[in-house]
């Protein structure tokens, strides 16, 4: 466990956008979490990575990140594409019961308290980063 739980850390993970990253993805997300004494979290931050991951890596080509962050007692799960275009969550969540695409984004709505995505081309750098936030608590 950390020495001061309270201080602000971050990591990110670039990895290629090959299905095998989703998993690479996960693991290192728990091991993280364990690391620093927020293993409670690891089964609900693994879900809604995967489903962020899985999107930059199904619907864009190039690079992809994992970023893990956590600040102020909130755990911020993102996914950094080089795509800038914006996610594309169904309009109507009621109707993906049956629907075979776009049930990620309802489960990330579902189990996050916050989500949304940014283009970084303000920042001066390509592409988006989508991102949710847990309570750390």
């Amino acid at each position: 466990m950390p020495e001061n739980d309270c201080d602000p850390w971050e990591y990110s993970l670039y990895i290629p956008t090959e299905p095998r990253s989703v998993t690479v993805s996960r693991r290192t997300l728990r091991l993280i979490l364990t690391l620093h004494g927020l293993a409670h979290l690891a089964d609900t931050a693994e879900l809604l990575a995967s489903e962020l991951i899985s999107n930059a890596v199904l619907h864009t080509k190039g690079p992809a990140c994992l970023r893990v962050r956590h600040r102020a007692g909130v755990l911020q799960i993102g996914a950094w594409d080089a795509d800038p275009a914006p996610p594309e969550p169904p309009s109507d969540f009621a109707e993906l019961a049956d629907a075979e695409n776009g049930r990620g984004f309802a489960l990330v709505r579902a189990c996050s308290d916050l989500w949304g995505w940014q283009p970084l081309s303000r920042l001066g750098l390509r592409g988006k980063l989508v991102w949710c936030e847990l309570p750390a608590a």
